[in-house]
């Protein structure tokens, strides 16, 4: 019993360190996975589906960090922020809502663990996006 117990906690805490850690990437995976798709139901085959997704979804990362470390002006920057974090932010919220629902918490308090574990996934995402990008302020000489 106290096995079971404890490698449940061990699983528990493995899948919000993936949550965590994957985060950052779902708004690139939103992307792939709908060029791939595109590409597949217009008869590019399965290979070519493959390679196209793949690139999309590392185009549409690289491009992301790019543009955060590039552009200079704060709003834009918080513009970049925003449109990772709120894939992300969703991505949390289904995760700890269907782990809330499998714990047997009410429907109130399931709702109120989903958001705030989309304002914290939401949160992550941000900072690790802007620490990827390498977004330290350029100091005058």
């Amino acid at each position: 019993m106290f096995l079971s117990a404890f490698l449940s906690v061990i699983g528990l805490g493995f899948l919000c360190w993936l949550l965590f850690s994957l985060a950052v990437y779902a708004l690139p995976f939103f992307i792939a996975v709908t060029v791939g798709y595109y590409a597949f139901e217009n008869g590019v085959g399965l290979i070519g589906a493959i390679v196209v997704t793949l690139f999309a979804g590392t185009a549409a990362f690289v491009l992301g960090q790019l543009a955060f470390a590039i552009i200079r002006s704060p709003i834009i920057r918080l513009a970049l922020g925003a449109l990772y974090a709120l894939p992300a932010g969703l991505a949390g919220f289904q995760a700890v809502k269907g782990l809330s629902q499998a714990g047997g918490a009410g429907e109130t308090w399931t709702l109120v663990f989903a958001s705030v574990g989309a304002i914290i996934v939401g949160v992550t995402a941000w900072a690790r996006i802007a620490s990827l990008a390498g977004s330290e302020s350029p100091q005058p000489v």
